[in-house]
């Protein structure tokens, strides 16, 4: 097994990662980037021809990672309480170990960005959310579980709690971990979402 040097390009994403988890709430820009790297602003642009490229692989990345194992969850556990509760658990572990890229997702580093990037970031939300309303409607039709509410609303309920945790690890400055005692906080969402 070798050990690669990271490429430029993943390199100018790692710091950018790094900068965001470092000083969040600072706006990004690409000169004060380039002095990261070590390259200038012109090296940057070979690479990403604007910061919103740079900010698109991030969340390009988060969903490769995410949803990849997703689909292996989803082929793997039968049942879907257990599924669902690895998907969220999934994702929290996942925001846990990506802070920088959290405050991507949340929007929090996008600000005074263009609003489009903004809207790219939420469908990465938005994915999970219809993830977890698949689930739950399946888990009614070949499981016979009761929601306590619609699938939309079950999946709703989901998403404000998993939502929330990585939302408050973003404002905490990441001293609030969003997978913090789990199995408790999970078994409380699930009485909520199944009789």
């Amino acid at each position: 097994m070798t050990n690669q040097k990271p490429g430029r390009r993943e390199s100018i994403l790692q710091a950018l990662v790094e900068l965001l988890q470092n000083d969040p709430g600072a706006r990004i820009t690409t000169a004060g980037l380039a002095k990261t790297v070590g390259v200038t602003e012109a090296a940057l642009y070979r690479h990403f021809p604007s910061k919103r490229k740079m900010f698109e692989a991030l969340i390009e990345f988060a969903e490769e990672a995410v949803f990849t194992r997703c689909q292996v969850i989803m082929q793997e556990q039968a049942d879907v309480r257990v599924r669902l509760q690895q998907l969220v658990h999934l994702v929290l572990v996942f925001a846990e170990r990506n802070p920088g890229l959290c405050c991507v997702l949340t929007g929090d580093a996008l600000m005074g960005e263009d609003e489009s990037l903004r809207k790219r970031a939420s469908q990465f939300f938005e994915r999970l959310e219809t993830q977890t309303r698949q689930a739950l409607k399946e888990g009614e039709i070949r499981q016979g579980l009761r929601p306590r509410t619609s699938a939309a609303r079950g999946a709703d309920f989901v998403m404000v709690f998993l939502e929330g945790r990585i939302q408050r690890f973003v404002r905490s400055s990441f001293s609030r971990l969003p997978s913090a005692d789990f199995d408790e906080a999970w078994a409380l969402v699930s009485e909520s979402v199944w009789n």
